[in-house]
């Protein structure tokens, strides 16, 4: 695979690792995979959440093991041949998980524009599905990996106790546009962002959407440094991803000055280094709010 070269200009590519459940076809952004190896004997924990199987010690480790089978309540009452099943090592927001799965399929190189977001008509804000992909005839469905730890751990995701840790904050008049596809999280962070004293946080899907509405500032005539002070972006959203929507705005004079954040759950140094390139001021891994509002803080115009 040839990796480095992706997302390093904003390119608005990725590789996903198509795989299956039962017959469901789905996908995971080759950046949140480690490794993929054979199931190893797994140790059943009492009383764990009904996602977990249990733990595997891998090379001195000792993770978490997740059936997607469970947490996507797919029904386990066919029989199926397990010869195939694999153990997907993950890394992302820092913590390493393992998720059984039935079968790998390939890998692809795709496009973000070439993802569709889920329909309010046949999902709902707690879906896992974060995007859809033509695929010929069939379609993959990319999960929400970061969702079903979230629902596993709550302590996992954002929450406003950790802003409490930041002291007393006066309120700011200052403009924020958010791009991030998860309803989740866009509820998450306008919650956390007013506890973190702002309130005025204009909300966007993905970094398409985001951008669309900022060059119709410009096309009004109107000076886009007055409208906004900062962009918090996600990396991984349908239509147009981070790294691109930032080299957009960074390429663009007339909003080339304005402040971004990287917010994302795959920062590693590899990605940290890919954000550089394309201009990020700073770069956040989910779910440290903490720290993501002290960005805001010192970056903000």
């Amino acid at each position: 695979m040839e990796k480095g070269i992706l997302l390093e200009s904003g390119t608005n590519e990725l590789e996903i690792i198509e795989f299956k459940i039962q017959d469901h076809r789905f996908g995971i952004n080759v950046l949140k995979v480690r490794e993929i190896i054979h199931p190893m004997p797994i140790t059943k924990i009492p009383h764990a959440h009904h996602y977990i199987l249990g733990i595997i010690q891998l090379r001195g480790e000792v993770l978490p093991v997740i059936s997607l089978e469970r947490a996507l309540d797919i029904d386990t009452s066919t029989e199926r041949d397990s010869m195939n099943d694999k153990f997907v090592v993950t890394e992302f927001n820092q913590q390493k998980v393992v998720f059984h799965i039935h079968s790998v399929s390939k890998i692809m190189r795709i496009s973000w524009d070439q993802i569709e977001k889920p329909s309010e008509i046949y999902t709902l804000d707690s879906s896992n599905i974060i995007g859809v992909i033509k695929d010929k005839d069939n379609m993959i469905l990319l999960l929400d990996f970061e969702k079903i730890v979230v629902d596993i751990n709550p302590d996992a995701g954002i929450n406003t106790s950790k802003i409490k840790e930041l002291g007393r904050r006066e309120r700011s008049e200052k403009q924020i546009l958010v791009a991030e596809d998860s309803p989740l999280l866009r509820k998450l962070l306008k919650e956390t962002l007013s506890a973190a004293g702002y309130d005025r946080v204009a909300f966007f899907e993905n970094g398409r959407e985001a951008l669309s509405y900022m060059e119709s500032i410009i096309q009004e005539g109107k000076d886009v440094y007055r409208e906004i002070q900062l962009v918090i972006t996600d990396i991984e959203m349908p239509q147009m991803d981070g790294h691109h929507f930032t080299r957009r705005i960074k390429d663009n004079p007339l909003m080339s000055k304005l402040p971004v954040i990287i917010f994302s759950s795959l920062i590693t140094d590899d990605i940290f280094h890919k954000g550089e390139i394309v201009g990020a001021n700073a770069q956040i891994t989910k779910p440290q709010i903490g720290e993501l509002v002290l960005k805001i803080d010192h970056n903000i115009l």
